[in-house]
């Protein structure tokens, strides 16, 4: 029941609203139809191209622009097939079998327009046998599904497979060893500083710590006069370096530069 209802429905496959339909001769010969034989400037008729789909059958339906009234319908069983066949001389012109529903047929020929709306009719022709074909390799399965295609994941006769083990051992020894901690003055183990705390400063053992540097030698007297004497002296001057002044102050003339002359300063 819900098969017939399926085969009811009817799909619109494709809409080309601009078409020709022309005459054809009959063909003398097999070598296939030519466009160039027919009345291209003259078509019988013009108007709107559908293609429907009811089931597994397509139908070609020439319908009036306006109105939509049915000028002439031709059902494709098959395609490629005898039904809908393609001119040898253009891209635009196919030959197609119409039937009347009283058991006549006639050959008509159909052109387009445009090189685009001829494609799109090949194609939308194209992809409904296409489906149709799938639907019927999916029905044979679903009744027959022994025979279909089995995966068979098991070993063949004299198959075998190689394990690496080695280095699966490696990797387990690795990460089951415990990292050893550094060891302390007289063998003991240090424990690791807390999380987020400072780390104490390290022991270094008795045999790796410095010579702690000899103080120095203090000379008598403080402490900084002590080390200024230390350093090396400059030379006494001489009594013409110590006269550089002289002329400066015999020409003051002041009596508090002479008697302060003694103390090795000179006031200006």
């Amino acid at each position: 029941m819900a098969a017939e209802e399926e085969e009811e429905y009817e799909a619109v496959l494709c809409v080309k609203p601009a078409v020709h339909v022309y005459r054809v001769p009959p063909r003398a010969s097999n070598r296939g139809y030519r466009a160039a034989e027919w009345q291209l400037d003259q078509p019988v008729w013009s108007g709107r191209l559908r293609i429907t789909a009811k089931g597994k059958t397509a139908f070609i339906k020439l319908e009036d622009k306006n109105s939509g009234e049915l000028y002439a319908q031709a059902p494709v069983e098959q395609f490629p097939g005898i039904a809908v066949e393609s001119v040898t001389d253009s891209s635009r012109y196919f030959v197609i079998r119409i039937e009347d529903g009283n058991g006549r047929r006639a050959f008509i020929g159909v052109g387009f327009v445009d090189r685009g709306d001829a494609f799109d009719f090949n194609v939308a022709l194209q992809d409904h046998f296409k489906w149709v074909r799938q639907q019927s390799e999916l029905a044979k399965q679903a009744e027959n599904p022994e025979q279909g295609p089995k995966l068979d994941l098991g070993f063949k006769e004299g198959q075998t497979i190689k394990l690496n083990i080695a280095n699966m051992k490696k990797k387990e020894g690795g990460t089951g060893n415990p990292r050893p901690r550094p060891a302390g003055p007289g063998g003991l183990s240090l424990l690791p500083p807390p999380p987020g705390g400072k780390s104490s400063t390290a022991v270094c053992p008795s045999a790796e710590r410095p010579t702690p540097l000899a103080a120095p030698t203090q000379l008598p007297g403080t402490p900084i006069t002590d080390s200024l004497l230390s350093w090396p002296q400059p030379a006494a001057p001489s009594a013409a370096t110590a006269d550089i002044w002289g002329d400066f102050t015999k020409a003051s003339g002041s009596p508090s530069s002479q008697s302060q002359g003694n103390s090795g300063w000179v006031q200006f």
